[in-house]
C-alpha cells in the first residue's frame, strides 16, 4: 500500500509534535524561545499592524504573547483571537483585552467573548513549515480556510526551526507570508 499525501502529512505531525515537546522541554526551549520572540517582534515593527490577530498557545507552541508583552512599542498592541466552529468549520477573529479568555471556542481553545473583528496581519503556529511558506497545522483546516478569505491579510507563521520540512502541498493550502523561527526569517524567496 502506498503513502498518501494525506498519510503522510498525519505522519509528520506526529514527529513534529513529538520533537516539539522534547525540543520545548529541553534546556535549549527557553532560549529558542526568547530568540524567536525577539525576532518575531523585530517583524512586526517593520509590518506595523493595526490589530494584531495572535493565538492562544496550546500543546508546546511558542507563546507570542510574553514577547508583545515585553516589548514598549508592542505592549499596548490592539488583539484578536481566533473562535473556531466545529461545524461547519469555520474561523474567525474576536477582539481581545490581552487577559486569559474565560471562554473556549467549540474546538475547546480559550477565545474571548469579544465583538468578531478583522486584524490586517495575524500569526500562525506552524507544527512544520515549508521553504515555500506553506503551514502544517494540525489538520483542520481552519487558518487555511481563514487566510483564504483574507487574502489581503499579511500572514506572519512562527516556528521552530527543526520544523522546515517538505510536505506535499494540498489544494487548500494557502501560503505564509513568511515564517519566523529563533534562527531567522523564512521567506519564498530564500
Amino acid at each position: 500500500m502506498s503513502e498518501t499525501p494525506a498519510s503522510r502529512r498525519t505522519e509528520l505531525r506526529r514527529h513534529l509534535l513529538a520533537e516539539r515537546e522534547r525540543f520545548q522541554a529541553s534546556e535549549a526551549g527557553p532560549r529558542a524561545q526568547q530568540a524567536l520572540g525577539e525576532r518575531l517582534c523585530e517583524v512586526l515593527h517593520a509590518l506595523e499592524p493595526q490589530l494584531l490577530g495572535v493565538y492562544w498557545p496550546i500543546r508546546s507552541e511558542f507563546n507570542p504573547l510574553v514577547a508583545l508583552r515585553a516589548d514598549p512599542l508592542l505592549c499596548n498592541l490592539p488583539l484578536a483571537l481566533p473562535w473556531s466552529a466545529r461545524t461547519p468549520r469555520a474561523m474567525h477573529y474576536r477582539r481581545w483585552d490581552g487577559r486569559p479568555p474565560t471562554g473556549q471556542d467549540e474546538c475547546g481553545i480559550p477565545a474571548p467573548e469579544g465583538a468578531e473583528v478583522q486584524p490586517d496581519v495575524v500569526i500562525a503556529p506552524c507544527v512544520g513549515y515549508t521553504r515555500e511558506g506553506f503551514r502544517l497545522g494540525y489538520g483542520g483546516g481552519y487558518f487555511d480556510r481563514w487566510m483564504a478569505a483574507h487574502p489581503h491579510v499579511t500572514a506572519v507563521g512562527v516556528a521552530w526551526s527543526h520544523a522546515l520540512v517538505e510536505m506535499p502541498v494540498e489544494p487548500h493550502d494557502q501560503p505564509l507570508m513568511l515564517v519566523v523561527t529563533e534562527q531567522g526569517v523564512v521567506t519564498s524567496a530564500d
